[in-house]
């Protein structure tokens, strides 16, 4: 038995044992960095972040969604050492703590929250950022029942998260990955998390779930910018199905216009085949979004109202220029996918609007115009399994 560290908070009283956190106990993870703590988990791997500068992206690769702990055992009692990093925006309330979530034999079982940690201190105006830096937290789980049982731990897709140490109070075992379907998916914040209840619960992980699939969530929160590095990283990353959802940072970013953005398509999904010339392709559209569907960008913050809110900050009139609204880009990928699809039988497309239209719009809108609440995760998770895993989906598992 091993005594936990001095600066965790477990219980004296319980016989623990502490098991090394290594990669046959993660899943989710595209690498892992050993630090002077822990154990950190990345969704690029180093010669991807050594390409870009960008302190955006570097925020949004290490926030681990879909990243989860799976491990077989017969303890009651779990304890998740980690150090986290919040972000906290000047002059905008604090956001929500990050959600662990228990998943116990396939079921939600329970949720905590994590403590102490480092923060991020982003100034928007002028994208300077400061870390005040605090200590190692505990994540407890008790109650658990008494029998042998799979466990996953999925790590909240909104704070950067340091694994320092594990401990049961019975022996535990990695899960054997063979057989499971891997479904590798790129997008933008929205399938990152946004305002999703927790990790197991955006979109992208209701998904997988109600598939039955294997979830790595390549989703970047406002990076989904048809980066060379991203697509090589998923050539080079193992799956059975893969999708990319492509636009909104493009047009929320004003990154390209329409000359640029074609061949960048082309050569993103070129990339991905090198690696899986005959793997189930899907290219998703965007979703409705009122404020950029025929304005284009960039994204502005409005402040105006009390709440974060956005509006288009783009003119109508510049898209004969060839700049980017979600109309002209849904317009486009139809285009491409359906003259690529001449030559490559395995690549679909799917338009966004099928997963949250207008009509949703109306019912659930967009709490700050830009990014979806935790019910329409639910919504856009639930369709998208039965429109892509469902029968005569592009990933089907019916055969």
């Amino acid at each position: 038995m091993t005594p936990p560290p001095d600066d965790a908070g477990s219980s004296p009283t319980t016989d623990w044992i502490t098991t090394p956190i290594t990669a046959d106990l993660l899943r989710g993870a595209i690498e892992l960095e050993q630090t002077e703590r822990g154990l950190l988990p990345h969704r690029l791997p180093a010669w991807a972040r050594a390409q870009s500068t960008d302190g955006q992206l570097a925020m949004a690769e290490a926030k681990p969604s879909g990243v989860r702990l799976v491990l077989r055992t017969r303890a009651t009692v779990l304890e998740l050492d980690t150090l986290r990093t919040t972000t906290s925006y000047r002059g905008v309330p604090p956001l929500p703590d990050g959600i662990y979530d228990l998943v116990v034999d396939g079921r939600l079982a329970g949720r905590a929250t994590g403590t102490g940690g480092n923060v991020l201190t982003v100034d928007m105006a002028t994208g300077a950022a400061e870390v005040t830096t605090g200590p190692v937290g505990t994540v407890r789980f008790t109650g658990l029942p008494d029998r042998a049982k799979d466990l996953e731990v999925w790590l909240p897709y909104n704070e950067t998260t340091e694994l320092v140490a594990l401990r049961t109070d019975a022996p535990v075992e990695a899960v054997p990955t063979s057989g499971s379907t891997v479904w590798l998916h790129h997008g933008s914040s929205i399938s990152h998390g946004s305002n999703a209840a927790s990790s197991s619960t955006t979109w992208p992980a209701l998904a997988a779930a109600a598939g039955g699939v294997d979830l790595v969530n390549l989703g970047l929160a406002g990076s989904a910018l048809l980066d060379p590095f991203t697509a090589r990283t998923l050539r080079d990353t193992p799956a059975d199905v893969i999708s990319v959802k492509i636009g909104i940072n493009l047009v929320n970013t004003d990154l390209m216009r329409l000359r640029a953005f074609t061949p960048a398509v082309h050569g993103f999904l070129d990339t991905i085949r090198e690696g899986h010339p005959t793997t189930p392709l899907l290219v998703v559209s965007p979703i409705h979004c009122p404020i950029h569907e025929e304005v284009p960008g960039p994204s502005a913050p409005d402040f105006s109202t009390g709440t974060m809110q956005f509006r288009a900050a783009g003119d109508p009139a510049e898209r004969a220029a060839g700049k980017l609204t979600l109309g002209v880009i849904r317009d486009e990928l139809s285009r491409i996918t359906a003259a690529r699809a001449v030559d490559d039988p395995h690549l679909h497309l799917l338009d966004g609007r099928e997963l949250y239209g207008e009509s949703d719009f109306a019912e659930l809108p967009l709490p700050d115009q830009l990014h979806p609440d935790a019910a329409t995760h639910r919504r856009m998770g639930e369709r998208f399994a039965k429109l892509v895993f469902g029968p005569g989906g592009p990933f089907s598992t019916m055969g």
